[in-house]
């Protein structure tokens, strides 16, 4: 029982926990200061090597960067243009 009592005191400060880390992080986002990571690769260069009418094995070949990367910046370009 006394185990158990302890297991539920270490649940409850973790979810205190994510709660304060969750106030924070959308109290800096709000203040500009959560951008997260900075961009590792260049995604206009990727997106005019495909305008440019290459293939994605291509683009891999030119940039080293792994082929999910480069569908997820495709993508990520087309569902922009699609809510504008």
């Amino acid at each position: 029982m006394f185990l158990n009592l302890l297991g539920v005191f270490a649940q409850f400060e973790t979810e205190l926990r994510r709660e304060r880390q969750l106030e924070g992080i959308a109290k800096a986002k709000a203040e500009g200061v959560y951008k997260g990571r900075k961009q590792s690769y260049d995604h206009d260069r990727v997106r005019d090597l495909k305008a440019q009418g290459l293939g994605v094995a291509e683009i891999m070949r030119q940039t080293g960067i792994s082929k999910t990367h480069i569908y997820r910046i495709l993508n990520e370009n087309s569902v922009k243009s699609e809510h504008t």
